[in-house]
């Protein structure tokens, strides 16, 4: 039996490249923290938003702040509570740095209004305009 009969019993075996699957697999990994990442920051409290009949959904964009005012009037940004001095001092720097930097304010529905017009001074006098305010739609029945 010489080589060319090993051949045609035992043919060639395809050969699976390793590299693009590792480098698929990277990619969805980037994705899915990405994604895990963006939903975390605006679920990050058990806030309960107001309704509004004429919500719409607006698209996220890149850097936005979102600045969660819970029902006793705390100030939560980025997983961490501040005081109105932090919060301000924090938006003084983010608004020097990017003009136009975008904030959503969710305020909890049982928010009093005096903490959501707190944040709104605070906004102002850091001259931030790019102001949103998070709403549900209203569930129709």
């Amino acid at each position: 039996m010489d080589f060319s009969d090993v051949k045609k019993v035992f043919p060639e075996r395809p050969v699976i490249q390793l590299a693009p699957l590792i480098d698929i697999v990277f990619l969805l990994l980037i994705f899915f923290m990405a994604a895990f990442i963006f939903y975390e920051l605006e679920t990050e409290i058990n806030i309960s938003v107001p309704t509004a009949e004429e919500s719409t959904e607006m698209r996220r964009t890149a850097g936005e702040i979102i600045i969660n005012v819970r029902e006793d009037g705390t100030v939560v940004v980025n997983q961490k509570e501040l005081g109105y001095d932090g919060l301000k001092s924090m938006l003084g720097r983010v608004s020097e740095l990017y003009k136009g930097q975008p904030v959503i304010i969710r305020g909890d529905r049982d928010t009093r209004h005096k903490h959501i017009i707190k944040v709104l001074d605070i906004c102002a006098a850091s001259d931030i305009w790019n102001v949103s305010f998070a709403t549900m739609k209203e569930k129709e029945e």
